[in-house]
């Protein structure tokens, strides 16, 4: 799973995840125990549904791709994570692992994990829930001859073994220690085979899925329906309907739930916050977050190929000035990619201080003592605009002419996933709370591109290390590899970070349960209309 940050999130999800996070959650997500004997259950039962009514949620950016295994940011992955797919296992609201579509599950051994299907489960098309759609479903993101953005995170699991229709034991290549993380994402959504074999890769319009919602429409760069799911196996959601409105403008996001034609505006811009406090008829929702904003260059073109000029850059930039000016000190000064809640952080690492004059010292080294021009990317986000706009005049000072490039967030990600983004700014909404997540999607050298590292960059030293966290068990050594990972991305700065975010939303004051996740993902089964 990915991405807030990143322009929203590019999620990871991305690929890429936006702004905002703080407090709705208080704990880390707990590492699977490796202990043979550890089983894990729970007798969750269907209930019956209360309230009703249509829930409108205002967003910044539409989704560009329902499909799980190739949607590559967070306003596709909040569309469908516990709404239209659902996976073996999630991550609760305590950061703490519960079952889904698994009942239970052990780990037999050091490669071997088994789950317990639940029974009675069919899909949004009639398709019953198995052991076989489990298998198909990690087989298609695997598949090498229509390889997906999201084989890398899989690539651990070696075969799905279907030992009968409601038990599966998952095989691994080598021990990986963030084996529930990677199935508790958004990319770790079952589909049904019989979808997958219909749609093909149409599937992007058509998800199938055991969710409490079922798709209904999608207008693109309008909105997407999603009705209550009568057939759902649990819980069945409190309202009749949600609709994704794509809204890009931010104030009339926060207008629309002020006015009543809204429920939520989510992406709430810092901008708005006293606007949302002062009202009578809106609540600010502030929740924590996995996400990191940061700014990245592609080190595969001139003048960024050289590791000195982008050490200049990361000391001629103040992100003390850009929390207070840009976000009025909504989230921190971030000093790694991994947020503060994503095992794996270290509050340890040494980052380039503010610095001008070691700043024109290492442009003058690299040759470019006279400065050079550059053109930044970004999406259409007001925030990451100032941002930009800040950096334009910080940059000024050591005599960088940088131009500024905004773009719709879809076309922008296309861009970047082509290597064609000179400079970039955007972040990572961790979709797993583990830093695998973050250390092989942005930094390891298999995931150039649409994965999500868009900076091209590689290191060998770097791809060991994020391969040995994957199969290191003991928790401290883990934490210690991605210590080591992190300064060396630190010291080569293909990326930038700058912030760890929160989520934000205005929620009308008639609206009851909502919560969004450190993934950035708004989470709306337990919502009521009064």
């Amino acid at each position: 799973m990915k991405r807030k940050h990143m322009l929203q999130s590019i999620l990871a999800l991305s690929v890429l995840f936006t702004t905002v996070l703080a407090g709705c959650s208080s704990g880390q997500p707990a590492s699977p125990s490796n202990s043979a004997s550890t089983t894990v259950s729970s007798q969750t039962g269907a209930a019956p549904a209360t309230g009703g009514g249509t829930l409108i949620i205002a967003r910044l950016s539409d989704a560009n791709n329902l499909d799980p295994h190739f949607s590559t940011q967070i306003n596709s992955m909040a569309v469908v994570q516990h709404k239209l797919y659902e996976g073996l296992v999630m991550l609760d609201q305590s950061s703490e692992y519960k079952p889904l579509l698994a009942s239970e599950w052990k780990q037999l051994d050091d490669l071997t994990w088994e789950f317990v299907l639940r029974d009675g489960v069919t899909f949004h098309d009639g398709t019953p829930f198995d052991g076989e759609a489990v298998k198909k479903t990690i087989a298609r993101i695997l598949d090498k001859n229509a390889p997906t953005p999201k084989a890398n995170m899989f690539g651990m699991i070696k075969e799905v073994k279907v030992v009968d229709s409601h038990k599966v034991q998952i095989i691994l290549h080598y021990p990986f220690a963030g084996l529930l993380s990677v199935l508790a994402s958004a990319e770790g959504g079952i589909i049904s085979p019989k979808a997958m074999e219909q749609y093909g890769k149409d599937l992007n319009k058509h998800p199938v899925g055991t969710g409490p919602f079922v798709f209904e429409s999608w207008t693109p760069g309008q909105e997407i329906v999603l009705v209550k799911n009568e057939k759902y196996w649990g819980t069945k959601p409190k309202i009749d309907k949600v609709v994704f409105k794509t809204v890009p403008e931010d104030t009339t996001r926060v207008a629309m739930v002020e006015t009543g034609e809204a429920h939520i505006a989510e992406q709430l811009p810092v901008t708005e916050i006293e606007r949302v406090k002062n009202s009578s008829s809106m609540t600010l929702g502030r929740y924590e977050s996995f996400a990191v904003d940061h700014i990245g260059m592609n080190v595969t073109m001139k003048p960024f190929d050289d590791v000195r000029v982008r050490q200049a850059i990361a000391h001629a930039i103040d992100k003390e000035a850009i929390i207070k000016g840009v976000y009025n000190n909504v989230g921190k000064v971030a000093i790694s990619t991994l947020g503060p809640k994503v095992i794996g952080y270290s509050p340890n690492l040494k980052t380039p201080e503010y610095d001008l004059n070691k700043a024109k010292q290492l442009l003058a080294e690299a040759g470019y003592a006279n400065g050079y021009k550059a053109t930044v990317y970004l999406n259409d986000n007001k925030a990451r605009i100032n941002v930009a706009e800040v950096l334009q005049s910080q940059l000024k000072g050591i005599g960088i002419d940088l131009q500024i490039q905004v773009m719709e967030f879809g076309a922008y990600l296309d861009l970047a996933g082509k290597g064609e983004a000179q400079m970039f700014i955007s972040g990572w909404g961790n979709a797993t709370g583990d830093a695998d997540y973050n250390q092989y999607n942005l930094f390891h050298s298999t995931s150039h591109g649409v994965p999500g590292n868009h900076s091209f960059y590689s290191n060998p030293k770097v791809d060991e290390l994020i391969e040995a966290g994957r199969k290191e068990k003991d928790p401290q050594k883990r934490k210690e590899i991605y210590e080591q990972a992190q300064q060396i991305e630190m010291d080569e700065v293909p990326l930038l970070p700058y912030r760890s975010s929160e989520n934000l939303a205005a929620i009308a004051k008639n609206v009851q349960g909502v919560t969004i996740s450190p993934s950035g993902y708004v989470e709306i089964n337990d919502v009521t209309i009064q």
